[in-house]
């Protein structure tokens, strides 16, 4: 009986531990995605950002907040978001070049396919 006790307090406390792990705050840490690996449209946006545009989209250029925080925190201003254009939508779609510092040299350049809510760094 007391060993039935002490297996149940056991299997408590290692599900609580655990459960901390699960509900533990802060940005799950960046994918990689190599240039090459890209669509060919992101390609094709990682190429205006490098030559400074001209871009297709108005907000294409503006800062991006990182509101999300899942990109490395820096001051306001210091990310930029551009569109990259997606086959068949109308609209401005989900998929962006999130860059940091500088965009046309920094080689700091994130991609999203799902608005934000994950975010992979470009290795060239």
């Amino acid at each position: 009986m007391r060993l039935n006790f002490i297996g149940k307090w056991l299997f408590f406390l290692a599900t609580l531990l655990l459960s901390f792990n699960l509900f533990a705050k802060g940005p799950a840490p960046l994918g990689e995605v190599r240039l090459t690996e890209l669509p060919k449209e992101a390609q094709h946006t990682l190429a205006l950002i490098k030559q400074g545009g001209p871009f297709p989209y108005p907000k294409d250029g503006r800062v991006f907040g990182n509101y999300e925080k899942i990109l490395p925190k820096q001051k306001r201003g210091y990310y930029q978001e551009f569109t990259v254009k997606t086959p068949g939508v109308r609209n401005r779609g989900a998929r962006r070049i999130v860059s940091g510092g500088d965009p046309t040299s920094s080689g700091e350049y994130y991609y999203t396919d799902d608005h934000y809510a994950t975010f992979r760094r470009i290795r060239e």
